[in-house]
């Protein structure tokens, strides 16, 4: 998207690894402006994986641009932005040894699942595929199911496929038939929600309202893009406002 490093200053950020003793996590922190990966353990390997490094740089982005509270809805949106970024990045790299897919951490697991899923964000026994008023209260890496269900849907529409040698299943909470406008066009649309439209305190409805007004500005009223984006929040039963 043409940022000039995370801040989109021209400051690179820092990277350490081998934190602590069996860490198994990894993270950014905006007070060191940093990034550490910790050695995993009995469960992960270490987290250096792609899309993990992917999605703990976006939270830099994210609270450099809307700067989303991690709560309620917004913190969904926060984990969800990262999962979408880090996604990106891995599709972005075109690694042979780790291709592209929807499947978050997959690289990390020792028991060859995965952290979570975007296609079908419910499949990890926690997360939730579709958007209530009740969502606001989970942890937002559950929440986030929302968001990526609602990017899934959006980039590659309902049906099964295989993408990066894993079976992906898309399916609206609606009902709904959906075709995909493409992960660029959706990144795009998201990315231009995130640091135009959304702020601290955005909920999945009005980030919908924010979606769909990028997709306006990215591809007109009358795109193919914008109507696709108000059917798959819809399919997300978070249905724009504004559309």
């Amino acid at each position: 998207f043409g940022r000039t490093g995370i801040r989109n200053d021209g400051v690179a950020a820092y990277s350490r690894v081998h934190y602590g003793s069996g860490y198994e996590n990894a993270f950014w922190d905006d007070s060191c402006f940093c990034m550490t990966y910790g050695d995993g353990g009995s469960t992960l390997n270490p987290l250096v994986a792609l899309d993990v490094a992917g999605h703990e740089m976006s939270h830099g982005v994210t609270s450099a641009t809307a700067g989303l509270d991690y709560s309620g809805d917004a913190g969904g949106l926060n984990e969800a932005t990262s999962d979408v970024m880090g996604t990106m990045v891995e599709f972005s790299a075109n690694n042979a040894s780790d291709p592209g897919d929807y499947y978050i951490g997959e690289k990390i697991m020792k028991d060859g699942t995965y952290l979570r899923r975007m296609d079908k964000p419910s499949a990890d026994g926690s997360s939730v595929n579709c958007w209530s008023t009740s969502t606001a209260s989970l942890d937002p890496h559950y929440s986030s199911g929302v968001g990526n269900h609602l990017f899934y849907l959006l980039a590659e529409g309902t049906g099964t496929k295989t993408i990066g040698g894993r079976t992906h299943t898309g399916t609206t909470c609606n009902g709904t038939t959906l075709t995909g406008i493409g992960r660029s066009a959706a990144a795009a649309i998201w990315y231009r929600a995130l640091t135009t439209y959304w702020t601290s305190t955005t909920t999945y409805p009005v980030a919908a309202n924010g979606m769909v007004k990028a997709a306006r500005d990215l591809y007109g009223a009358s795109s193919t893009q914008c109507a696709a984006t108000v059917a798959a929040w819809k399919g997300v039963n978070a249905a724009p406002t504004e559309a």
